[in-house]
């Protein structure tokens, strides 16, 4: 080994790459590798999304369909199966509100919960939700609960 075969560790030198812009002297002045005229070679140039060159694109081609219904309520769907592991992990006792599934992340507190019938619930609960599906209705009622609608 002497000073005619030394090199950087593997890695440890970047290339650099073409200096554009920087004169006739660099080789790569005057239009900076961008062509001549048009948008691309303008600066401050940036692409629409979906843009096919003038030819009228796709979002716009496909045909739109559909209604969409601007009073929609949305309900989060919570299970009764959910409410009876939550008894189970001793995370809630005897009453199931609104805040308490907010604080247990199961909702956001703009949304409305709506209590679903999956599962069966053997703890004696009183649910306060804004819906109820008849299934979760009946089975709460019938392992001695109470359900409020807010």
């Amino acid at each position: 080994m002497d000073l005619s075969n030394l090199q950087p560790a593997a890695g440890s030198a970047k290339n650099k790459g073409k200096r554009v812009g920087r004169g006739q002297g660099s080789g790569k002045g005057g239009t900076a590798t961008r062509g001549h005229k048009g948008a691309k070679s303008r600066s401050g140039y940036s692409k629409k999304i979906g843009f096919e060159g003038g030819q009228m694109p796709l979002q716009r081609r496909v045909p739109k369909f559909g209604f969409t219904n601007i009073n929609r309520k949305e309900y989060k769907g919570i299970n009764i199966d959910t409410l009876q592991q939550l008894v189970d992990d001793k995370k809630i006792n005897e009453a199931v509100d609104f805040e308490t599934l907010v604080g247990l992340g199961l909702a956001g507190k703009n949304e409305m919960v709506k209590i679903l019938g999956r599962g069966e619930i053997k703890a004696k609960l009183k649910v306060s939700a804004h819906k109820f599906t008849a299934s979760a209705k009946e089975a709460i009622e019938a392992a001695g609960g109470e359900v409020v609608t807010l």
